[in-house]
């Protein structure tokens, strides 16, 4: 299912704190730059009811789903507001195998091989390297050289438009979005640059990967 997200733009949005209120014209205005794969932390104000306005709003044509989700419980509660997505700061396996029992897409955070690989034993379809402050691209180039190439790697944490080119030589797949996208309070129009700078590096850094 992630496949096709991904080949439009494999950067996850990540919108903590977004409000109800606010949350569908921030992503319409994600959309209108480029991304089709949203995020809504738990820890944001009525998360639920915000991934409910964005399905109803963009529909499948867009990823969305939640953040810091920390039990099976809460990842049934976000498919039932037409959530498919599910991202954790952890690798708990239960977390893992409720979303895939769901048919949703999981997204894991781990920092080492060992939780890596055990979160792909249960049906991850990828790796959220967090944080990527302590990740480095050394790291993220030696997680490379042993895990199977299909594998897909998401740096978390401090990611700027100019600190994706190292990550992307040393193998990422895309990345998570957070406070360099969007800042609790700011409006879609202050989104949209951000949006636009991240969108913009990325499309830079593939066309050099490419030639």
């Amino acid at each position: 299912m992630i496949q096709r997200y991904l080949d439009r733009l494999p950067l996850i949005a990540i919108l903590r704190g977004v409000t109800p209120d606010e949350v569908v014209s921030i992503g319409e205005t994600l959309v209108t730059a480029g991304f089709s794969i949203i995020e809504v932390p738990l820890n944001s104000p009525l998360p639920y009811e915000s991934i409910r306005r964005l399905y109803e709003a963009l529909g499948d044509e867009v990823l969305i789903g939640a953040g810091t989700v920390m039990t099976p419980d809460q990842v049934h509660d976000v498919a039932a507001c037409g959530g498919r997505l599910i991202v954790m700061p952890h690798g708990d396996a239960d977390v893992i195998r409720a979303a895939k029992e769901a048919h949703m897409v999981c997204i894991p955070g781990v920092a080492t091989a060992t939780e890596g690989f055990a979160a792909l034993a249960n049906g991850a379809d990828g790796l959220k390297l967090f944080p990527a402050e302590l990740l480095t691209p050394k790291v993220l180039g030696a997680f490379r050289s042993v895990f199977p190439a299909e594998t897909n790697f998401f740096p978390v944490g401090g990611i700027t438009p100019g600190t994706m080119s190292e990550y992307v030589a040393a193998g990422a797949t895309g990345f998570g979005l957070g406070s360099a996208l969007y800042r609790r309070g700011e409006t879609a129009e202050q989104v949209a640059v951000s949006a636009r700078a991240f969108v913009d590096a990325w499309q830079l850094l593939s066309s050099n990967t490419e030639q």
